[in-house]
């Protein structure tokens, strides 16, 4: 029997089953209707003319017949592959399409990804929770208060906002603010990030810039939250190698349009954040669509004050904690760098196992924080150790006795992070800066390699940092502020961002030599009357680094009973209402060659 045109099933008769040498191949399953031998012949035309031939030949007896079998575990063997790429595809889908159950996920790729926080799903943020930011809380304040009472502006003839813009430094409270607006507002509020827009299928992000208005208009008055909106918000034609058909200018496309379009005319808030409004599109940042930008600064002295009350709330304080002086000590952090120091120095008097957080926990939290980790089992040398100290005191010297320099905090020999010794101030927050105030600050930066050179005659990599600082420094009096007679009332400095994209100077050739001339100058300059000062208080100089060698750490105390007090120190204000300033830290950090 010929089975599938492949394989000959052959069937012994009765008779001839009882000779030996087909009883030994007999199984004790085999029956009547089962074959005893099989055989795989290959071709089967040659097949049968071979049967045909020995029949003849040897006068033989059998019959042949054809049939066709249907193996079932075939079949599936057969399309298993087609079957296993059919179920991928199905699986990515539906991961695509953000999971569950059902198949209609598959189509749901063109969703909007939006949380709704509304009645069933409040957020128990308040603007209680933030603190300072008051000119930006007042502005979303209105937002709010808007939306609870329409008829109140709308009485005298205005229009609800269609939108506001948080622009700031990162971790300034610009999602802060946000929250509190969902937790205050009594609305539908949808809460997503710009990259949630974009995705590797055309179209996919227009679509969900649609779906995502359209659930607002159904829901509204409602207020949309788009986080990080700089992932779909950048300038169109900045980078041309992208073509025409760019996903992403598609869907700002569609945005553009549903913010502010041919029919747009729901109560729907558009609330955005980013720290990148630069690269921002023009038509996304126009009247109509987002009517106000409230520009979220890092917080002032005042600011940092009442930050840091909301965030000791949960943590058990000792008496001895002074929250003014904590202020004065952080310039430059945001409120995210606040919480992270009100934590850091609670893990630090729990692993101390004390019972409270005391004022000494949160200054080691700043040194943790700013300086680095300290490193108590770095190998430095004794002659490395002296460089060092007298290094560090140069900064100390020269900082206390010039009169615009920041009044001295501490200064310190054990290395931290990557430095092998810093020197702590705690900078006045100005919001101008003059020039004899820019240039005592380069003086005092220089007087750590100046007192190098005078006491050993010497000079180390260690004034890397103070290097990079000065020339940054003196760089931007030359091009930036016009502080320089040569250059005259002239900055190079390009605040729409563009410059980034222009690869040419915009100056000549001459005038790049006149300002390295005068960045030059200007540091020379001020590195001389840091030796000259630190030779007239050499005596001075040598106590406070052999003091420093002896106590690693010493303290602005210990400097007045050195040089005593400060003759030109006044009485700082209490009430400050200016911008702050960089963190001011000086390190002393060793180039590995």
């Amino acid at each position: 029997m010929i089975v599938n045109r492949d394989v000959a099933n052959i069937y012994i008769k009765n008779e001839a089953l009882e000779k030996e040498k087909h009883k030994k191949n007999k199984s004790s399953l085999y029956s009547s209707n089962s074959a005893l031998y099989y055989y795989d012949f290959g071709d089967l035309q040659n097949f049968e003319k071979e049967l045909n031939d020995e029949k003849i030949t040897y006068d033989l007896d059998f019959d042949t017949s054809n049939v066709e079998k249907t193996n079932f575990l075939e079949q599936i063997f057969m399309y298993l592959p087609f079957i296993f790429l059919i179920g991928l595809w199905i699986y990515f889908m539906k991961r695509m399409s953000g999971g569950g159950s059902g198949g209609g996920q598959i189509f749901s790729i063109g969703k909007s990804k939006a949380k709704l926080f509304d009645q069933d799903q409040k957020v128990k943020t308040s603007f209680k929770d933030v603190a300072g930011l008051e000119g930006a809380k007042e502005e979303v304040q209105e937002i709010v208060d808007f939306l609870k009472s329409p008829s109140k502006y709308t009485a005298l003839g205005g229009k609800i906002p269609k939108g506001a813009l948080l622009v700031g430094p990162p971790g300034t409270g610009k999602t802060l603010l946000a929250k509190a607006v969902a937790g205050e507002a009594n609305v539908p509020f949808f809460s997503l990030s710009g990259s949630d827009f974009v995705e590797m299928f055309v179209g996919v992000g227009a679509s969900r810039v649609r779906d995502l208005f359209k659930q607002a208009q159904q829901k509204a008055p409602s207020i949309i939250f788009i986080d990080e909106i700089d992932a779909v918000g950048r300038s169109r034609g900045k980078n041309n190698m992208t073509g025409g058909n760019d996903e992403r200018e598609n869907t700002l496309n569609q945005l553009l349009t549903e913010m502010d379009g041919f029919g747009t005319d729901t109560n729907v808030i558009v609330l955005a954040a980013t720290n990148r409004a630069d690269v921002l599109d023009k038509a996304l940042l126009r009247a109509g669509r987002f009517d106000r930008q409230i520009y979220v600064d890092l917080p002032d002295l005042n600011e940092r004050s009442e930050i840091f009350k909301v965030h000791i709330k949960p943590l058990k304080l000792h008496k001895d904690v002074d929250l003014e002086f904590l202020s004065q000590q952080t310039p430059g952090f945001s409120g995210a760098d606040i919480a992270n120091l009100c934590n850091e120095a609670a893990l630090i008097a729990a692993r101390k196992s004390k019972k409270a957080v005391h004022h000494q926990d949160f200054l080691d939290a700043v040194d943790r924080i700013v300086g680095g980790l300290e490193k108590k089992n770095k190998i430095i040398s004794p002659k490395e150790k002296k460089t060092i100290a007298f290094h560090e005191a140069g900064h100390a010297t020269a900082s206390w006795m010039l009169e615009h320099a920041a009044p001295l905090v501490k200064v310190t020999i054990v290395p931290r992070g990557q430095s092998l010794g810093a020197a702590w101030y705690l900078p006045e927050e100005r919001q101008i800066v003059h020039t004899d105030q820019m240039l005592d600050e380069m003086c005092a930066t220089l007087a750590g390699r100046a007192a190098e050179k005078l006491m050993f005659n010497k000079i180390s990599t260690g004034a890397l940092n103070d290097l990079e600082k000065i020339t940054r420094q003196a760089r931007a009096m030359v091009t930036i502020y016009g502080l320089n007679d040569k250059i005259g009332n002239i900055t190079y400095y390009d605040s729409s961002g563009q410059s980034e994209y222009n690869f040419t100077k915009p100056y000549s050739e001459a005038t790049a030599q006149v300002i390295d001339k005068e960045i030059s100058k200007l540091i020379e300059v001020q590195y001389q009357r840091a030796i000259k000062i630190l030779a007239n208080h050499k005596d001075k100089l040598i106590i406070l680094a052999e003091l420093l060698l002896e106590k690693e750490v010493i303290f602005k105390k210990d400097l007045e009973v050195i040089f005593g007090k400060r003759a030109f120190e006044v009485e700082k204000p209490k009430v400050l209402k200016d911008t702050p300033e960089e963190p001011s830290i000086e390190n002393s950090s060793e180039t590995q060659e």
